[in-house]
């Protein structure tokens, strides 16, 4: 009896095996769909804030999506992609054939979804088995952010971007103060460094005024004297052909940080023309030619706001 028993658990287990293989092959010009997800990636970029305890309860098998250490070990349907989890996982099923209980997993909810801290081999035998539910010691992490079952790292990254553009919006009325939407970025937490540019840029005009101006019209200066001008002439000589993947406002941040960086490192004031020889010069030790276009441009397109600077 034993020794049928364990022959089936290991049938099932290459029947197992078989799906997670299948899958790897159809996932091969999409890997990210066939993953588990990373559950310190993920949290990562959702910044839960708050952890609550919620106890042993039913959770769908189809709405848990990674995991926080096996994610390697298994595909996105908990399938075993590696031999060596053989012998835990057939041990697993074949309790399950004798009616053995087995202890709750442990999950982790984030965002409407779920993370296994432990249990794995349960949620994968579970999941080939067919069963719609496990019973799960859940922890929830409280996130702004719904995520959805078939959402990659990809996808997270690109719903936290929206979320912070949405609320860096509704912070400061944005769209309605200088007239565009015109702020999009390729990673998250770069809303927080327009945010900086804007004080700082608030701190500069006070300078010369005799009452403090309010946020607002920080901003609106922000973009009209440096923004906008640094983000046309990026458009206008089509510099984002050689940054693929990234944005308008992407290089806005990163020449402005070139810049910052040469100030830090010298103590003092840099020119925008010594930046931009800086620049060129970082780019042909990286033998890239492609980018001196660029650096003539940063050139070019600083001095708009080196020019607005001096008038202050």
């Amino acid at each position: 009896m034993a020794d049928d028993l364990h022959a089936l658990a290991e049938s099932d287990f290459y029947k197992a095996r078989s799906k997670a293989i299948s899958a790897s092959i159809f996932g091969m010009l999409r890997p990210s769909m066939s993953d588990l997800m990373p559950f310190d990636q993920a949290k990562e970029l959702l910044k839960p804030r708050a952890e609550t305890y919620r106890g042993v309860t039913a959770v769908p098998i189809d709405r848990i999506v990674g995991s926080e250490g096996r994610y390697r070990d298994f595909n996105r349907f908990f399938f075993p992609k590696k031999e060596h989890l053989k012998a835990r996982w057939t041990t697993i099923d074949e309790l399950q054939y004798k009616d053995v209980s087995l202890p709750p997993v442990v999950l982790y909810e984030m965002g409407g979804v779920f993370f296994v801290r432990d249990g794995n081999h349960r949620v994968s035998v579970a999941r080939a088995k067919k069963q719609e539910f496990i019973d799960a010691e859940v922890i929830s992490l409280h996130s702004e952010i719904q995520l959805d079952p078939e959402m990659t790292i990809e996808d997270i990254k690109k719903a936290v971007i929206e979320y912070e553009k949405k609320q860096f919006y509704r912070e400061t009325n944005y769209p309605n103060i200088v007239g565009a939407d015109d702020l999009n970025f390729s990673e998250p937490g770069r809303f927080d460094s327009i945010k900086e540019h804007v004080l700082v840029h608030k701190y500069f005009l006070n300078q010369h005024l005799p009452e403090e101006i309010p946020f607002h019209i920080a901003l609106y200066s922000w973009h009209d004297n440096v923004y906008q001008p640094i983000s046309q002439s990026i458009e206008a000589e089509n510099i984002l052909s050689l940054f693929p993947g990234r944005t308008v406002s992407d290089l806005y941040l990163f020449l402005v940080a070139h810049w910052d960086e040469l100030k830090r490192k010298s103590g003092g004031y840099v020119a925008i023309d010594e930046a931009a020889e800086s620049f060129k010069n970082e780019i042909k030790r990286n033998r890239n030619s492609s980018f001196e276009h660029a650096c003539r441009i940063f050139g070019s397109i600083s001095k708009k706001v080196e020019n607005f600077i001096a008038k202050l």
